[in-house]
């Protein structure tokens, strides 16, 4: 239990940031696992079977992810504001609508699966392999949002080191486990799918035994169940707005996996190579906005107005910090990376990733300030400015799918995302500077606590 009022904001931050990171880099590397084994064990068509899939998985899993971050800031706000009781009702709202959530898209998106992806042109050449892969995927989706919940619950009070030790240990467990059904078994695409469902899961039983030992502050009792209103509608609402950010960015990857998949199984292959390395690389991101949503969120509770815009500073300077380490390495290293994660050694794959990472990391310094001002709104209760950026990462990518694409091919995908990435910073930025409790901070130091759930 971390309280993140006391000290100074840049080394609270990075205190926080680090084993998340470290986590995060662990998730990636047990996904990059799975990419490795299953290129080079079964193939190029099913490495790209997977890779067809992955903005869907992006769309559904991302909502609940968004979700449930979204529910933890709240929490978030009433740790920094020392209300015990409201934590364990948050906590106790959390399991609800949570599972609630998780058990309605479930049901959903297995029924309409192969219309989805119909929608997205997975072609018939890899179209039984996908859906195989991504249906075990769906169906247990329910699995991640538990470990979802878990860390996000921990995070929301200061821990971020035992959810990394959880990882470390599901990681390994779903590299054994992938190499017994894939190569042992030859389950093929299916069994890298349940390998990762099981390692998931051993994650989330780790994670609740340990909540139960040493986070005890956050286990509700019964009569926290009790339905409130307010409560519940404050908490969708956050959630809500996090996670329709989380999956608007993704159904707009969506759109662009459509006219992706409609390039041909190469093409499939390289930009599902390149994202998987793209998505490494941005990892830190996700987590300096992480870090300084909950930094935010306990601060704005607490009432340290001063203390949420140093946040926002100070994690995005770490964030540019990682942008030149990153155009450093993509530059250097690409080929070597392409060639590694694939397994395999095709020359219009390698260059054609190569390509794509060389042209988009110079602008991950614009969108390192998109993504840290987009999650510290929301640690701080503004949804409008998050979502409106989100609508028009949306926008952008349909905008470019429909007219740029089918003109000058792959192109127009490279240069999609730095685009909107340019328009959704000019527009975070406005929210931010024009925030009435942000331009309050440079003139006072209040020390009142706010209400959490305003």
């Amino acid at each position: 239990m971390k309280d993140l009022t006391q000290g100074r904001p840049m080394k609270i931050i990075i205190w926080f940031a680090v084993p998340l990171l470290l986590g995060n880099l662990f998730q990636q590397f047990y996904n990059l696992a799975d990419a490795r084994i299953v290129g080079q064990f079964l193939g190029e068509e099913s490495y790209a079977a997977v890779g067809a899939t992955s903005s869907l998985n992006s769309t559904v899993i991302g909502f609940l992810n968004g979700l449930t971050t979204g529910f933890g800031l709240v929490t978030a706000r009433f740790f920094g504001a020392k209300d015990k009781e409201k934590v364990k009702q948050t906590v106790a709202a959390t399991l609800t609508l949570g599972f609630a959530t998780a058990a309605v898209l479930t049901v959903l998106s297995l029924v309409f699966l192969d219309p989805l992806l119909r929608l997205i042109n997975v072609g018939d050449d890899i179209f039984t392999a996908s859906r195989s892969y991504i249906s075990v995927i769906l169906a247990g989706m329910s699995v991640t949002m538990c470990y979802n919940i878990a860390a996000a619950l921990m995070r929301a009070v200061g821990d971020t080191v035992m959810p990394l030790v959880f990882l470390v240990v599901s990681a390994f467990v779903n590299i054994g486990l992938d190499l017994l059904f894939i190569c042992a078994f030859g389950m093929g695409v299916e069994g890298a799918a349940y390998a990762t469902l099981i390692s998931q899961a051993v994650s989330v039983a780790l994670c609740v035994r340990y909540m139960f030992t040493r986070h005890t502050e956050l286990l509700p009792s019964r009569r926290h169940f009790r339905f409130s209103r307010s409560l519940a509608g404050d908490m969708y609402a956050q959630g809500a707005s996090m996670g329709l950010m989380y999956s608007l960015v993704s159904i707009g990857s969506l759109v662009m996996q459509g006219t992706i998949n409609g390039f041909g199984t190469e093409t499939i292959a390289s930009h599902a190579a390149s994202r998987k390395i793209s998505e490494m690389f941005m990892t830190p991101f996700s987590v300096f906005g992480a870090a300084a949503a909950n930094f935010a969120g306990q601060n704005y509770g607490a009432g340290r107005l001063d203390r949420v815009r140093k946040g926002f500073y100070d994690a995005t300077l770490l964030a540019w910090i990682w942008s030149a380490v990153s155009v450093i390495a993509n530059y250097a290293f690409a080929p070597f990376m392409i060639r590694l994660v694939t397994g395999m050694d095709n020359p219009f794959i390698t260059d054609l990733s190569v390509s794509y990472l060389r042209f988009n990391t110079p602008f991950y310094f614009i969108l390192s300030i998109v993504i840290v001002f987009r999650n510290a709104l929301q640690g701080i209760g503004v949804k409008l400015f998050p979502l409106i950026s989100s609508l028009v990462e949306l926008a952008g990518k349909l905008l470019i799918a429909a007219l740029l694409a089918p003109r000058i091919g792959y192109t127009g995908v490279k240069v999609s995302e730095p685009l909107v990435w340019i328009v959704m910073a000019g527009i975070l930025s406005i929210g931010f500077f024009s925030n009435k409790d942000i331009r309050r901070s440079r003139t006072s130091r209040p020390v009142t606590k706010l209400a959490a759930a305003k």
